[in-house]
């Protein structure tokens, strides 16, 4: 299995990298790419599914955060771990969201999505 991460490296350049199945089979961090960049993509961008992405532009212009919409993406992607859980950062001025994971093998990941804006993320969390 693999999935494309993208994100912008030291320099301002905006990157893409794949990342794959682990040596020992896991998928894990294939999940944990492919959720953050579902929380990255604006609603209705993906080619594939028309249910991922989040609103941001709207929710933004209007003031109004899009936890349903990250409520959806939590619930699409809980099946894959352990835990999940995705929680508001309020006192940020733009949508912006903790992602907490504890990936099957037990490792934990924990990223902070600013949902509507390619961020500094690199792959793989």
């Amino acid at each position: 299995m693999r999935t494309y991460a993208r994100y912008v490296d030291e320099n301002g350049n905006r990157k893409w990298q794949q990342v794959t199945t682990a040596s020992d089979g896991s998928n894990d961090m294939v999940f944990v790419v492919t959720l953050i960049q579902v929380l990255l993509l604006n609603l209705g961008e993906s080619p594939f599914y028309a249910n991922y992405g989040i609103p941001a532009k709207p929710s933004v212009q209007q003031q109004l955060w899009p936890d349903y919409y990250v409520n959806r993406t939590q619930n699409l992607f809980a099946k894959y771990f352990a835990s999940l859980i995705i929680t508001p950062r309020r006192t940020a001025i733009n949508p912006t969201y903790d992602v907490y994971v504890l990936t099957n093998q037990g490792v934990k990941v924990n990223v902070t999505v600013p949902i509507g804006q390619l961020s500094q993320i690199p792959p793989g969390g």
